[in-house]
């Protein structure tokens, strides 16, 4: 089998030891993403949360050969303000990160836009009307660079203004698609979403409760994604989810940050082998071989982040 996971912050300190700005052990990175590719995750899209971040995981997309994506996270719009040039600055410098990408020539690793869209649980970071200022600018770059959408939903007040607001641009099917990652809504928010053709990315978050388990249950083979959202987003045995890993599967031995050895994980930080753990979690919730999950999910993920391979 072989994996993608779609979500993976692989520019978060935790990766390199640092814990709240404090080091707990050595920089590991490097293995992480070996400990990955070893276990049959031969793709990761890194996520980039803010300029800084686009630039940060674009750089270690082309170190190790994975892709990345270009954004701004919703909790992180305060910050398109504050730029030394205005808004206008912060995008001239966006758009000229994945201009310089995607030119002829360059190394073609960014193929997504975002993390971008709404989320209203933690306004403290970003007040609602800032999100709701600049997502319509962040979501017509995927129509610019026709690159398909990695989108955030969080809250049912934000689905709403969320899928208003890409009715409003125009999102529809001459773009280049999307998926809305980290799916943690209702039936019926789900259900929009699939009428409006994306995809959708499942996690360890997704699926806490009856209620998302549920809700995994009914995504159509056809448009799952897998991710783990690493470091966080890992499954724990208060999840509903949980009864659905099978018994003696371990993807990562892992030991405390204070005991940390050399080839080990760590436990309580999530990492992207461990993609094939969330694999086998929904192909028991829908009753299937993890065969044909996998292959289904990776079939997904070409078509839509590598279309030229379909």
């Amino acid at each position: 089998m072989q994996f993608t996971d779609i979500a993976v912050n692989l520019g978060d300190g935790m990766f390199r030891g640092k814990y709240h700005g404090k080091r707990r052990h050595d920089d590991d990175l490097e293995a992480v993403v070996q400990r990955a590719h070893a276990a049959g995750v031969t793709r990761q899209l890194l996520t980039g949360t803010s300029l800084k971040e686009s630039r940060i995981v674009l750089d270690l997309a082309k170190k190790y050969n994975l892709h990345s994506t270009a954004g701004c996270h919703p909790t992180s719009t305060s910050e398109i303000d504050k730029h030394k040039g205005g808004e206008d600055g912060y995008f001239a410098e966006l758009e000229a990160l994945i201009d310089e990408d995607r030119k002829e020539g360059g190394a073609k690793r960014l193929i997504s836009i975002g993390e971008v869209g709404l989320d209203y649980d933690r306004l403290k970071f970003a007040p609602r009307e800032t999100q709701l200022k600049h997502l319509p600018r962040l979501l017509r770059l995927s129509e610019k660079y026709h690159l398909p959408l990695f989108l955030h939903d969080r809250h049912p007040e934000a689905h709403a203004d969320f899928v208003r607001i890409l009715k409003e641009v125009g999102y529809g099917p001459s773009w280049a698609g999307g998926v809305v990652h980290s799916f943690t809504g209702t039936t019926a928010e789900l259900q929009e979403l699939l009428d409006m053709g994306f995809y959708i990315g499942v996690n360890g978050c997704s699926m806490k409760t009856q209620e998302n388990v549920d809700n995994v249950k009914i995504i159509p083979l056809d448009r799952i994604l897998l991710e783990t959202d690493a470091p966080w987003c890992s499954v724990t045995t208060t999840h509903a989810s949980h009864k659905y890993i099978p018994k003696g599967l371990v993807v990562v031995d892992k030991v405390k940050p204070e005991k940390f050895v050399e080839g080990k994980g760590v436990k309580g930080r999530n990492e992207p082998a461990e993609v094939i753990t969330i694999a086998h979690i929904v192909a028991g919730i829908k009753g299937i071989p993890v065969e044909e999950l996998a292959k289904a999910a990776w079939d997904n993920t070409l078509r839509l982040l590598y279309p030229a391979e379909v």
